[in-house]
């Protein structure tokens, strides 16, 4: 049987701001939504614009970053997987697909009011959170190498 490839990226500005949990065990995770604007030409050549909307889900590290920086209205970049989960709720039974954020990047600039960030990169396994921001609107944070990059110790 061939592998199947389950990738999603996806751009768009939040909904509401991003609600962080804890699992019983203590895994923070937090869910969010995309609003995904598209246009098209209808049949008589009108231009119609459709907004669809996603929720996405970030768990450990990534999900206190994204609940940190952004809030309703961020534009983001999120990275990942499609993920479908069903339940039984007062008796019916429910289903749901929704993306699973393996990277998010921030794209409002420092200047923006709807963001507390910058353009900066936060990869989920590698990375770390800084309290300071860069004022270079192209930066991007990565890891290069086994240890991730300490954001205290750069000079600007």
């Amino acid at each position: 049987m061939a592998r199947s490839l389950n990738q999603v990226t996806l751009m768009g500005n939040l909904t509401r701001d991003p609600e962080l949990r804890q699992t019983p065990n203590g895994q923070n995770v937090t869910s969010l939504s995309l609003a995904l604007n598209r246009s098209y030409k209808d049949q008589s050549g009108e231009w119609q614009e459709v907004t669809d909307y996603v929720d996405i889900v970030a768990w450990g590290p990534l999900a206190e970053r994204v609940s940190q920086y952004l809030n309703k209205g961020s534009r983001c970049l999120v990275q990942g997987r499609l993920q479908s989960r069903s339940w039984e709720q007062e008796g019916q039974k429910r289903s749901k697909v929704e993306v699973l954020a393996n990277d998010v990047t921030f794209l409002d600039s420092k200047g923006s009011s709807s963001s507390n960030g910058g353009d900066v990169v936060y990869d989920e396994p590698q990375s770390k959170p800084s309290s300071k921001k860069s004022a270079k609107q192209d930066e991007v944070i990565e890891d290069i190498g086994d240890e991730p990059i300490n954001l205290d110790e750069i000079p600007f």
